[in-house]
């Protein structure tokens, strides 16, 4: 990468008469206001030449210091673009420069593999540091990259030298330097490049080098390389998050973006709509769950009947697939298997049975049941997909496999729901205690990780494990964080009695909550807010769940009380989509 004054690497770094350079880019008064391109103050070697009629170019006025970093911005980018008689013309107008002197001759000669000169650019660089002690390491990475440049050459003696005369005295990462020397067998350049992780000599490498070396530099001696494409990545990156409605992957280069415009996302590109309402339940539908790779919804209702719904991949419209009958009891939990082959249902507090059921063939597997004095309500599946838990309130708390065999039992532990971590060991449980414990059926320990002071209805845990959300009775729906077990919001405007409701996250990346409600209506907060951003009318009873399909961000269900379940999506009018009357709100404002 070219810099200023790139094509006289050893030129003076002073300026004309001596006149000194402030620290912060700008020349002082009388340089700045000199006819001349001073040396230092641009990219080429020569000044570009005034235009005819124009006169001498002259700083009209003396620059703030967020102008002066502007211009530097500027003239960084402009460079990289190749445009360096505009850099040269604007650093002369302006009267600042791209970079220290001692920076430009610095790069030029890393970028030339001149690494004798380098290290002496070094001694002059020292001086301009914040740390003294940077130095060392920034001799460090200069040595290592002479060493493998010599060694992708053939010059094993002289790669042998640098290690024992110049790389070890500095006594700095000697666990590095063993692994260097073990460079020395290798047996072809390849084989270098490949266990080193090196792209080899050459304009890739050199450049990876000047950017870990400029880490130690202050930017106001060398600036940190595509500064401005990356502030201007951190503003679109900042404005996506403060939008509420953003619910689309969008790529993460500035490619496709817009800077003359504020990102805006409209509330009728969210899952606002209902898009089908599906009635084949002949009573409440209690709950709903997508599966894991988002291709299938099932459905669990009253009317002991679990439906099997497939999702087009293109329309998003759902088609009963078949339907699992033979339910003792109404079917008020499900859960998918890690690999979506199987599918366990559980009935009401009078249900003593689990029934894990082959999805793809509609075969039940096994009919679980210990005692007929149980209460099954809630079940979860381990993450190896050979084991799940299942619970109650009457004091059952089983570890089974995939036939229904029991593994392991932790007695007296009154049960709502559970959930198994990531881990493959802890099984998070909420209890008649309005708490949520971490058992661990490995080892037989216990700890307390949540504690309310209303009881837990039911929760869901987020795809890393970090949060959980909670439906509390009389209180709503609550974000906890379970790393730090701390309350991190309550979130407002549903409503929640003792009725067992569930909630999700969803949505791109999980930044959104939906939750059911009494007043039969389904809620959606963005998770940064307390508010809801969304609430959605269509049902006609109590709305008993919410899932959001994991893979298609724009599609949502909900079951209730009124015997439907209903499709959420986007506005299938186009105009809807481009009226930003309704569109992003800041969560300021």
């Amino acid at each position: 990468m070219q810099a200023n004054g790139a094509d006289d690497p050893g030129r003076d770094a002073g300026t004309p008469g001596g006149e000194p350079l402030r620290s912060n880019g700008l020349l002082s008064g009388a340089a700045a206001d000199g006819d001349g391109l001073s040396p230092g103050t641009g990219t080429g070697g020569s000044a570009t030449p005034a235009p005819p009629g124009s006169g001498s170019i002259k700083k009209k006025k003396r620059l703030t210091q967020w102008d002066e970093d502007l211009v530097r911005l500027i003239g960084q980018h402009l460079h990289g673009l190749g445009l360096n008689q505009t850099v040269d013309l604007l650093m002369q107008e302006s009267g600042c420069r791209l970079e220290h002197p001692a920076a430009t001759k610095f790069r030029n000669h890393v970028m030339e593999g001149e690494w004798t000169k380098a290290e002496s650019d070094l001694n002059e660089l020292k001086a301009l540091m914040r740390s003294p002690s940077a130095v060392v390491r920034m001799r460090f990475l200069l040595l290592q990259q002479k060493y493998l440049e010599y060694l992708e050459d053939g010059k094993v003696l002289e790669a042998l030298q640098v290690l024992r005369a110049e790389l070890t005295p500095l006594k700095y990462n000697t666990d590095r330097i063993h692994v260097l020397s073990g460079y020395l067998m290798c047996s072809h350049a390849e084989d270098l490049r490949a266990k080193a992780e090196w792209e080899g000599k050459g304009a890739a490498s050199r450049t990876k080098l000047l950017d870990k070396l400029q880490t130690y530099l202050p930017p106001s001696v060398m600036l940190p390389p595509r500064r401005l494409h990356s502030l201007l990545r951190q503003a679109v990156e900042l404005q996506r998050d403060r939008c509420l409605y953003h619910n689309t992957q969008l790529d993460s280069s500035l490619d496709s973006v817009s800077l003359l415009l504020d990102h805006v996302c409209s509330r009728r590109q969210f899952p606002c709509t209902t898009q089908q309402v599906l009635t084949e339940h002949c009573n409440e539908v209690w709950f709903c769950r997508f599966s894991n790779d988002g291709t299938k919804l099932a459905t669990g209702s009253k009317d002991a009947t679990v439906i099997i719904w497939q999702v087009d991949p293109d329309s998003h419209q759902l088609r009963a697939l078949r339907t699992l009958e033979g339910h003792a009891y109404g079917v008020s939990y499900l859960a998918w298997s890690p690999d979506d082959t199987y599918l366990v249902a559980c009935g009401p507090d009078d249900c003593s049975e689990v029934w894990l059921w082959n999805v793809q063939t509609g075969v039940l597997r096994t009919k679980m049941s210990q005692s007929h004095e149980d209460s099954l309500t809630s079940v979860a599946w381990n993450p190896d997909g050979k084991r799940f838990v299942t619970g109650g309130q009457r004091g059952q708390f089983y570890q089974c496999d995939l036939d229904g065999n029991l593994l392991d039992s932790w007695e007296g532990v009154r049960v709502q729901c559970v959930w198994c971590l990531g881990d493959g060991r802890t099984v998070l449980a909420s209890d008649t205690h309005q708490r949520i414990r971490g058992y661990n059926f490995e080892d037989l320990t216990d700890r307390n990780i949540v504690q309310e002071d209303h009881p837990i209805m039911s929760f869901t845990v987020s795809k890393n494990g970090r949060l959980a959300l909670l439906n509390v009775a009389t209180q709503g729906v609550h974000l906890w964080d379970l790393q730090d077990r701390t309350l991190v919001r309550k979130y407002q405007g549903v409503t929640q009695g003792f009725y067992t409701i569930h909630s999700c996250f969803g949505g791109l990346n999980e930044d959104f909550i939906a939750s059911g409600s009494e007043d039969h209506k389904v809620y959606i907060w963005h998770k940064r807010s307390e508010l809801p951003i969304a609430d959605l009318s269509g049902h006609t009873r109590t709305v008993n769940c919410v899932s959001w399909n994991p893979v298609y961000p724009g599609l949502m269900a909900s079951a209730s009380d009124d015997g439907t379940v209903r499709i959420w999506g986007p506005s299938p009018d186009p105009q809807d989509s481009e009226d930003l009357g309704e569109g992003c709100h800041s969560m300021d404002s």
